[in-house]
C-alpha cells in the first residue's frame, strides 16, 4: 500500500541525505576528474544518460498507469524543461546554457527537493524517480562548475531572469489553451509548498520573481564571489609570510 508523501518525513530527509553526499563525493572528486579525461568523460555521460532514463521511465510509468494527460503531463514544468536542456547542456558542453541552468536549474531543482510537489510515498517508483531527477538537474551543473570549471557572471543572472519570464510568457500561453496549470502559473499546487508562504494568485507569482533575483545573487556571492575573495587573501597572506 502506497501512502501520501510527508514532507520532512524519514524517506524525505534520507533522500536530501543522499543528495547532499553526492554533492560532496562530486565535489571531492573534482581533482581526480580534472587530471582524467576518461573519467570526465565516463561521469559526464553517466549524468546524461540518467537523465534521459528518469524521464523516459516517468512518461512510460504515466502512460502504463494512465496518468498522461495533456493537461499536466508535458515536459512544460519548470523541472522537465531545465532536465532536458542539462542533458545538452552536457552534452555539447554549452557555457550559454549554463549560464542559465547554473541559476535555473540549481534554484527551482533545489527547491522541489525541500518542498516536494509530490502526492506519492516511499517505496513507490515516483518517489525515487522525482528524488533521482532533481538530484541529476543540480548534479549535471555542479559537475560543470566543479570539474569542467565553468563559471556564470552577475550578467548570467540576467539572462536568466530573461529565460525564465520568456519561458512563463510561453507556458502560460500553453495553460490558457489547454486549461492547465504548468510551473503553477495559474493556480498554487494541491500539496504544501514554499508558495504557501507567498500570498494569493497572482501575487504569489510576484513574490517568486523577487525571491529568485535574491536566490540567483546568493548563489553567485556564495559560491564564486567570496571563494574568489578568500583564495585572494589567503594568497596575499602566504606571499607576506614568504617575505619575511
Amino acid at each position: 500500500m502506497s501512502h501520501s508523501f510527508v514532507m520532512f518525513s524519514g524517506p524525505h530527509l534520507a533522500a536530501l541525505t543522499v543528495f547532499v553526499l553526492a554533492c560532496i563525493l562530486l565535489f571531492l572528486g573534482r581533482i581526480r576528474l580534472q587530471d582524467s579525461m576518461p573519467a570526465r568523460q565516463t561521469v559526464r555521460y553517466m549524468i546524461i544518460a540518467c537523465l534521459i532514463a528518469s524521464e523516459i521511465a516517468l512518461d512510460i510509468w504515466n502512460i502504463t498507469e494512465g496518468y498522461w494527460n495533456i493537461k499536466s503531463t508535458l515536459p512544460l514544468e519548470l523541472c522537465s524543461i531545465t532536465l532536458l536542456l542539462s542533458v545538452i547542456m552536457l552534452a555539447v558542453r554549452s557555457r550559454f546554457l549554463y549560464q542559465i541552468l547554473f541559476f535555473a536549474g540549481i534554484g527551482g531543482a533545489l527547491q522541489a527537493l525541500i518542498t516536494p510537489s509530490l502526492v506519492f510515498a516511499y517505496p513507490h517508483f515516483r518517489f525515487f524517480q522525482f528524488f533521482a531527477a532533481h538530484m541529476l538537474i543540480i548534479l549535471a551543473s555542479l559537475y560543470m562548475t566543479w570539474v569542467e570549471k565553468f563559471q556564470p557572471t552577475w550578467k548570467s543572472i540576467g539572462w536568466t531572469m530573461v529565460f525564465l519570464n520568456v519561458l512563463a510568457f510561453g507556458v502560460g500561453a500553453f495553460n490558457w489553451m489547454l486549461g492547465s496549470n504548468y510551473m503553477f502559473l495559474m493556480h498554487k499546487p494541491p500539496t504544501a509548498s514554499i508558495l504557501d508562504f507567498l500570498g494569493p494568485y497572482p501575487f504569489y507569482l510576484l513574490a517568486e520573481e523577487g525571491i529568485a533575483l535574491l536566490i540567483f545573487v546568493w548563489m553567485q556571492l556564495l559560491f564564486f564571489v567570496l571563494p574568489a575573495k578568500i583564495s585572494k587573501m589567503s594568497a596575499a597572506k602566504a606571499g607576506d609570510k614568504s617575505a619575511l
